[in-house]
């Protein structure tokens, strides 16, 4: 079977439960899988890993990817369509081989269009034994990082801005560890949408569902207070 016919295949499954599942590259989103997302909404997470690496149509060709931004966007568009409240994060690649200011602005003016919740950012380095090791025009540090910087800045406001909306809100969360910070009765989970929250409780709540009020929000991380069996907003 496909994924799509594999996932909806276990969204069917009688139970409380997420589903949640990472793409590697666009070219695997198919129309189907977006219409079973849309479809079991009380199941499958509404989130959703769509990885860009550039926004230039130059440097993704370069990159061999068999897309480009126009494709892109209209997978962003669908995914929205379908399924309302769609959290989408990507991955992005600064100073690859041969990006120019031009190409990298226009990976700027990609997030400020498709205002993803969250981007894993890397700054290009050369892996011995790749095609884009033996390419010219490789950028020098100082630009890629300062390219960098300013990729973290916008990205952390758009981030800060898709977080904001929470505060506020009931959230069910899934509740995954201990957090890295914090004391012992700190608790890290996720919502729906796979938004990271920190609250305390005095009950060990790993593997649990719980309702979290949420009252702050960062551009990584929602903080909150359990309330219990209370529903979430709509």
């Amino acid at each position: 079977m496909d994924f799509a016919t594999l996932i909806e295949g276990v969204a069917k499954i009688p139970g409380e439960f997420i589903v949640r599942f990472m793409t590697s590259h666009p070219k695997d989103v198919s129309d189907r899988l977006i219409e079973v997302m849309g479809k079991y909404t009380e199941k499958i997470a509404p989130c959703f890993h769509l990885p860009l690496q550039s926004g230039s149509n130059t440097v993704l060709k370069a990159m061999n990817r068999p897309y480009d931004v126009e494709k892109f966007m209209s997978t962003v568009e669908k995914l929205r369509a379908s399924v309302p409240g769609i959290a989408i994060t990507s991955d992005i690649i600064v100073g690859f081989p041969g990006e120019s200011e031009a190409d990298f602005q226009n990976t700027l003016d990609m997030l400020s269009k498709v205002k993803f919740d969250m981007v894993y950012s890397f700054i290009y380095s050369l892996r011995e034994g790749t095609r884009a090791a033996s390419m010219d025009n490789h950028i020098d540090y100082p630009i890629k990082s300062e390219r960098m910087s300013r990729l973290l800045d916008l990205q952390g406001g758009i981030s800060l801005e898709k977080n904001l909306p929470y505060v506020d809100t009931v959230q069910k969360v899934l509740v995954d560890s201990v957090a890295k910070r914090g004391d012992e009765n700190t608790y890290a989970a996720r919502t729906m949408t796979n938004k990271l929250v920190h609250f305390n409780s005095n009950e060990n709540k790993i593997g649990k569902f719980t309702y979290v009020k949420i009252n702050r929000a960062t551009p990584f991380t929602l903080f909150g207070e359990e309330i219990g069996e209370q529903k979430e907003n709509d």
